[in-house]
């Protein structure tokens, strides 16, 4: 995928009404106040060797760049949202709303927008050892966590 189709998908992801039950939807998930999608995934990894896989997180990492610099232009600077505390309340059993839950559990931190009634985060998750990278967006109208 392009750039330019990721910015068309959050476009339709912010103009889509959003359903009453939780139904997957494309690349990912949508539910009652929020749509997510995977722009970029852990798929691709599972076949080739170790240089495919290196290629496929420096293609990760260079489509979650040019993202944050195009949405950055559209919306302004970001707000950098550490999950850390999210994560800690998550795992003294505290509940944290869909679709927060899910980039709780999966990253450390994410980008974040507010434009007009929606809330835009573009969401990467790295694996510590190796090269495995995924890139994801959700739209909501859920307040972060």
């Amino acid at each position: 995928m392009t750039t330019a189709h990721h910015l068309r998908l959050i476009d339709g992801m912010r103009t889509r009404d959003f359903p009453l039950e939780r139904l997957p939807s494309g690349s990912g998930v949508s539910g009652p106040g929020y749509h997510t999608a995977i722009l970029h995934g852990e798929d691709s990894q599972e076949e080739g060797d170790e240089a495919d896989r290196v290629e496929h997180r420096a293609r990760c990492l260079a489509e979650h760049d040019a993202l944050i610099t195009l949405l950055t232009l559209r919306w302004g600077e970001p707000q950098v949202v550490s999950l850390w505390s999210a994560q800690e309340r998550m795992m003294a059993g505290e509940a944290i709303a869909e679709p927060w839950s899910e980039a709780v559990a999966s990253c450390e931190y994410l980008q974040l927008w507010r434009a007009e009634d929606r809330w835009i985060a573009v969401v990467l998750h790295t694996e510590d050892e190796g090269p495995g990278c995924e890139l994801g967006v959700l739209v909501t109208v859920v307040d972060p966590p």
